[in-house]
């Protein structure tokens, strides 16, 4: 059976779970995941996980996520997408230096409020389908991480286009960026495209085309290589049976991996054997591959 990961190229009207449901029928392979969902409207990386290497989908969901974005700023919408409803529309003044002003405002760790219409749950509900229902629910503003913000495009009119490249961590909103930094300029705004160039160092160079996945096997990833963004350990064929077995450590080749930081294990032929993390003196596994 094949495992490994795939990058696929999402096209735009289709969701994550699409995208891994055609992985399947392409595969033959009924256990595949995705590691990041990314909305219908939006287009590019969407990681997939295929066959055991699912349980390392956690590692990649963790890594640093890059954005190229277009906003419409004045007009706001219900999902702050362009398939959302228009909710108000007014005409901002402004320039590409105001825009770059306000930047530095959302650069660094960040308060986000999540969108209404957004996979997560509140109450044991997700919240799109709250907002389904037309109800809108308070939210808690969460921490994240962005880590680059920078202004691509700025095309002046009553409705400016903004172009925004973003890097940023787990769970940050991109369209809420964009309102939020609309707002901070007296106004507001909505994404008109979004595209995902990269996780991690998982980037479109690697990716299949989500609607011509007949040439799958040729760009299948090992784990070894999806997870080269990990701190990485190479142990030889002795220490690989042990950890092949699950072993711990308190001393050997995992004795010096950083406290708390998952680290990828290979054996000399770089293949993953596994994904340990030392707690005080000893090394863990957290997932055994081989």
């Amino acid at each position: 059976m094949p495992e490994g990961f795939l990058v696929v190229d999402k096209p735009s009207g289709i969701t994550s779970h699409d995208v891994v449901a055609r992985v399947r029928k392409a595969t033959g392979v009924r256990k595949v995941g995705h590691a990041g969902t990314l909305d219908p409207m939006a287009t590019g990386v969407v990681v997939v996980a295929i066959g055991r290497v699912t349980r390392l989908i956690r590692y990649i969901q963790d890594l640093p996520k890059e954005y190229e974005a277009v906003a419409a700023f004045g007009i706001a919408t219900d999902s702050l997408d362009a398939d959302g409803a228009v909710l108000e529309r007014e005409p901002m003044d402004i320039t590409a230096s105001d825009v770059e002003a306000v930047l530095p405002r959302f650069r660094g760790r960040i308060q986000q409020l999540p969108p209404m219409v957004s996979a997560l749950k509140v109450g044991g509900e997700r919240l799109y389908e709250i907002a389904r229902r037309g109800e809108t629910v308070e939210r808690e503003a969460r921490p994240v991480e962005v880590y680059e913000l920078e202004l691509t495009e700025f095309v002046p009119g009553p409705y400016p286009e903004v172009g925004l490249r973003v890097v940023c961590g787990k769970g940050t909103y991109v369209r809420s960026l964009a309102d939020d930094i609309a707002q901070a300029l007296g106004g507001r705004a909505h994404l008109t495209s979004l595209r995902r160039l990269r996780v991690g160092s998982l980037g479109l160079d690697r990716a299949v085309p989500g609607d011509e996945l007949g040439e799958w096997e040729a760009a299948l990833i090992s784990p070894a290589e999806a997870l080269g963004d990990l701190d990485r350990v190479t142990v030889d064929e002795a220490q690989a049976a042990a950890i092949s077995n699950g072993a711990c450590f308190e001393a050997g080749p995992l004795a010096g991996i950083p406290e708390e930081v998952p680290t990828a294990v290979v054996d000399p032929d770089g293949r993953l054997l596994a994904v340990y993390r030392r707690q005080g003196r000893t090394s863990r596994p957290e997932v055994v591959v081989a």
